[in-house]
């Protein structure tokens, strides 16, 4: 009796730890430096990523532009409401040359209400961190080291990817 009990336990759907990553999650064997990228907020601020330090990050390089952007940030507003605060932040880094009013819009329009607006009008921080197109979302540790990170767009709020991040925020 106990052993069925173990091999349907098996079988049954697991959620991803922190050390199983969601499909099209490519984790790094070990932590590796970030650049210190700089860009604004929505007063025109400088910020660094340095400054969340401390906190696990999900940094999302996006644009109002890229059509799966669009599509996935209702995603990460989600995300940052569910998880957000003093251990984790979903920084939404725009790369519009627009600037921060159609950033602005682009929120107001789709009802964005937790995610700040951070904007980085060179594109400077794409290239520096090897974008190779947008979407691309780095999953940063407390130290301001990238644990890995994932190409094109996701459902960020998914039961599978909320999992897996809490394992990491909780992983101090």
């Amino acid at each position: 009796m106990a052993m069925a009990l173990v091999a349907v336990l098996m079988i049954l759907p697991q959620p991803a730890s922190a050390a199983e990553a969601p499909q099209g999650f490519a984790l790094h064997e070990t932590p590796v430096a970030v650049p210190d990228i700089r860009f604004e907020d929505s007063d025109g601020k400088p910020r660094t990523l340095a400054e969340f330090r401390g906190k696990v990050v999900l940094l999302n390089i996006w644009a109002t532009w890229c059509a799966p952007c669009r599509k996935e940030m209702p995603t990460l507003d989600r995300l940052q409401a569910k998880l957000g605060g003093p251990d984790f932040e979903v920084v939404a880094l725009s790369m519009d040359r627009a600037g921060p009013e159609q950033v602005k819009k682009f929120f107001a329009e789709i009802g964005i209400k937790h995610l700040e607006l951070n904007i980085d009008t060179s594109a400077k921080a794409m290239f520096m961190l090897g974008a190779p197109g947008l979407p691309m979302t780095l999953l940063i540790d407390r130290k301001g080291e990238e644990i890995g990170r994932l190409i094109g767009p996701a459902e960020w709020d998914s039961p599978e990817m909320v999992d897996f991040i809490r394992g990491h925020i909780a992983a101090k």
